[in-house]
């Protein structure tokens, strides 16, 4: 009974309009629901259309989730790697629209959007606990600054389409999302800029 109920709330998936979250209890019983109350439910399935939007739309006012909320953790990490603020806010907005649930459907996961690879050369052990994902994002921005010199365009490139590709083309890859990934990122640390 339990099966045919999960099996009616996924079929009637394709015409929601939520992410889909479940957790297995210590007694085996897995739960769902599209509102969690609890930490221990995880993403199971994402709600694409609001994905997108939230991927191509900036407004401070209709992100995921009030940037503030995560303003210590950020501000502690940008003074640990000396990477500016403005630029860790305008990437987070721009990866996952402050959702610290957000998964990618190529594997990215959490508010810096980190592939498990990366994550796991970060050292970061639960890239859905908004702490370990911002700092090993941060780190990774860091890393990436240096690499290319300062220069923020390459590195934004880099976190978008990978170090391999910027080197490919010895400089921004002719993808259009990446290009456009890059000046979004720019414009929304402007934003960042103007009201911090």
């Amino acid at each position: 009974m339990a099966l045919a109920l999960v099996l009616w709330g996924m079929a009637g998936y394709g015409s929601a309009t939520a992410d889909i979250y479940r957790y297995e209890d210590d007694e085996g019983v897995v739960h769902f629901t599209d509102a969690p109350t609890d930490k221990r439910f995880k993403i199971f399935m994402r709600d694409i259309k609001k994905d997108r939007k939230l991927r191509t739309t900036f407004k401070l006012g209709n992100i995921a989730r009030n940037s503030g909320e995560f303003d210590p953790i950020i501000n502690q990490c940008a003074l640990e790697f000396g990477v500016d603020k403005s630029l860790v806010k305008a990437v987070i907005h721009a990866e996952s629209g402050y959702n610290p649930n957000a998964v990618s459907p190529k594997g990215a996961s959490g508010l810096m959007q980190l592939m498990p690879k990366t994550a796991k050369d970060l050292k970061v052990a639960n890239a859905f606990d908004p702490r370990d994902n911002i700092r090993g994002g941060v780190r990774y921005l860091r890393f990436l600054l240096d690499t290319f010199r300062g220069d923020e365009s390459l590195a934004l490139a880099a976190y978008n389409a990978g170090l391999s590709r910027v080197a490919q083309y010895n400089g921004v890859p002719p993808y259009q999302e990446t290009r456009t990934y890059v000046d979004r990122v720019l414009n929304y640390r402007k934003s960042y800029q103007s009201t911090n």
